[in-house]
């Protein structure tokens, strides 16, 4: 089940999101769902990030393949020995098909394609083995990250927090095995990123029990995973997409402030 938000005829509601339609609900996403039995064509809806979240956790360097710089490979012994985690700001994120901006200032900006974990009750000191248990689902995300900011500031609310840096879509899928998912992005349909999610070095069950451990998660909070490889640089003009096995594909143009 493919779980959406979207707006049509100035009204925003919550759907099931088919391949060519999407299916009206009445109660939202971590209660009671009741089907209104209409079908909107997907040709006549506007997708929206899927929630308005809460807390947004984001794991630094949890793929071997990655470094924050992006110019390396690490060692099995350089590998974090417990999640690394930076929080990003509510107002950053953005829907399907929202333009990312490249503020003024900021020189090199990539994307990190990413799966995200959504929280789905409230989760407070869990164990590993049941964290999975809390989530709702898991949808395409997009760390966006400023590069020289990330560098020269002490901490990177600019870097990884400015408007539009977060976007998420196009669904919260409840189906997906979070351990093997194949995640990719491309730019103007390059591919650039390319791995399985069970490259990850610190699992989402470790990585959700360990923030348990001191934040109370509520529904509606997310955990963006990590991404992988040597994220690719965008500029004006760009088409960036993020695209994971059984979610869909997150696609945002880009442009640079001017």
């Amino acid at each position: 089940m493919r779980l959406c938000r979207y707006k049509a005829g100035g009204v925003v509601g919550y759907g099931l999101l088919e391949d060519d339609a999407v299916q009206p609900f009445e109660g939202d996403l971590f209660g009671q769902r009741q089907p209104t039995g209409a079908s909107l064509p997907l040709a006549d809806v506007q997708l929206l990030a899927p929630l308005v979240p809460g807390t947004i956790l984001a794991a630094a360097v949890n793929y071997k393949s990655h470094l924050p710089s992006g110019r390396a490979v690490l060692k099995d012994d350089d590998a974090p020995d417990i999640p690394q985690f930076f929080l990003k700001p509510a107002s950053s994120v953005i829907g399907p098909g929202e333009t990312i901006v490249l503020p003024k200032g900021a020189r090199r900006v990539d994307a990190e394609g990413e799966l995200v974990a959504v929280i789905g009750r409230v989760c407070h000191q869990v164990a590993p083995e049941e964290a999975l248990d809390y989530v709702l689902g898991y949808t395409c995300g997009n760390d966006v990250s400023a590069r020289h900011w990330q560098r020269d500031d002490l901490q990177w609310w600019r870097a990884k927090g400015s408007d539009t840096f977060t976007p998420l879509g196009p669904a919260i899928a409840t189906d997906v095995e979070p351990g093997d998912v194949m995640l990719r992005t491309r730019v103007n349909g390059q591919e650039r990123q390319s791995s399985s999610t069970d490259q990850l070095i610190h699992s989402v069950a470790k990585m959700i029990a360990f923030a348990s451990e001191v934040i109370s998660l509520a529904p509606g909070d997310l955990l963006f995973t990590g991404t992988p490889g040597e994220p690719p640089k965008l500029e004006d003009g760009d088409a960036v997409e993020v695209e994971i096995d059984g979610i869909g594909i997150l696609s945002n143009p880009v442009r640079r402030e001017a």
